[in-house]
């Protein structure tokens, strides 16, 4: 019997369980804090898992490749700093529409691709770290809140950093659940998959504060980041088609409050790596496995949700900040890296570090949120500060 499947299909079933662990609590306080109820939240979170599983086993098997897609972590965080917007949440969910359909157009459109290329990276960068540092800083002031409950979370994600780095945000997860289910009072929590639809709104605030940054720090921050990662393993991705339905799946999404789905950046490396198969025309099981993964996890998301709504205040949210540590290291780094040729490294700098200081200070002008700010500031000073080759 041909048993060639089982290693790529275990290593893809590990790596959807690390992604969706890893990173639910980000998503959930993204929704909540955009206006989302505790059904909204969970609605948009069984979408989002199921979304991204079909998403992937379509695009794995067309493409033969070792595609991965899975929800936007950063515009989860995006959401989690921005919070409430005029309009409440239909107008964000309306908002998770257009920026669907504007990474449709940047697929079909090239000018539109060009025009995300444009944004400095180091910009980029920092308007993400910004978004991320105050959800960073909740493992900290959930320690000093909550030491007995939060210390023991803390120590088990420092010890898994150092010998099991893979599983260290998971078993975070983990252990902050089987503190909440002893806290719990009986059976409560356990909840059967519902999918609440919300009617699409619009305003100005949401499409401006919400839908745009949404969308560039989705394509920046995972397709980008998605392409790189399979372009070192050897792989070419269908980029048209790639943005097409990861777009068309945000906006058939966003009415069950699924924010966006996007290539998977981090968690694309396993399934593409030589840890999935030797043979890398193989690879693409691991990819199938992933999604039917996320497609078996989302139906528990419902109940994931309830427990973490039932959470004492700071235990889950501190989780969901350790799981952010690496990113925002990533970020930060990216933000302050010096352009080669730059003059005046001390000048070069300052668009990032006013980028994120206007993100991370997360306020609000004319009902829009700091993320926007943060960009348009750091953009506006990369054009009046940048050094112009001289005139030959």
């Amino acid at each position: 019997m041909d048993r060639s499947w089982v290693q790529p299909a275990s290593v893809g079933a590990v790596a959807a369980v690390i992604g969706v662990t890893s990173s639910f609590t980000v998503v959930l306080a993204g929704l909540t804090a955009a206006g989302a109820d505790p059904a909204q939240a969970a609605s948009g979170l069984v979408v989002l898992t199921a979304l991204q599983g079909a998403a992937t086993v379509w695009l794995s098997r067309r493409f033969r490749r070792p595609l991965t897609v899975a929800w936007s972590t950063p515009g989860a965080a995006l959401l989690a700093s921005s919070g409430a917007v005029a309009g409440g949440w239909p107008a964000v969910v309306g908002a998770f529409l257009v920026a669907g359909l504007l990474i449709v157009a940047t697929g079909l459109v090239r000018p539109l691709g060009r025009l995300v290329g444009a944004i400095p990276a180091p910009i980029a960068q920092a308007m993400l770290a910004g978004v991320l540092l105050p959800l960073c800083l909740a493992p900290v002031r959930a320690l000093v809140d909550r030491p007995l409950l939060v210390a023991p979370i803390v120590v088990l994600w420092v010890v898994l950093s150092r010998f099991a780095p893979r599983w260290a945000s998971p078993a975070a997860f983990g252990l902050a659940l089987l503190i909440v289910v002893a806290l719990a009072d009986g059976w409560s929590w356990l909840r059967t998959p519902e999918i609440v639809l919300t009617t699409p709104g619009l305003s100005v605030a949401a499409l401006v504060g919400v839908a745009l940054p949404l969308w560039v720090v989705t394509m920046a921050s995972q397709n980008v980041p998605g392409v790189a990662v399979l372009a070192a393993a050897g792989y070419t991705v269908p980029w048209r088609h790639a943005m097409v339905l990861t777009g068309a799946g945000t906006v058939l999404g966003a009415p069950a409050g699924a924010h966006a789905i996007n290539l998977a950046a981090i968690t694309a490396a396993l399934p593409a790596s030589p840890e999935a198969h030797p043979d890398p025309a193989r690879r693409w099981i691991a990819s199938q496995a992933n999604g039917v993964t996320c497609l078996l996890l989302a139906p528990l998301a419902t109940t994931l949700a309830a427990l973490v709504a039932a959470a004492p205040p700071g235990v889950v949210q501190s989780v969901a900040g350790l799981a952010l540590l690496g990113t925002f290291g990533a970020a930060l780094a990216g933000a302050l890296a010096v352009p080669a040729g730059a003059p005046d490294p001390a000048v070069a700098r300052v668009p990032a570090a006013a980028a994120f200081l206007v993100s991370a200070a997360g306020v609000t002008v004319a009902g829009v949120g700091g993320a926007f700010w943060g960009l348009l500031t750091g953009v506006a000073l990369h054009l009046v500060l940048r050094r112009r080759p001289a005139a030959a």
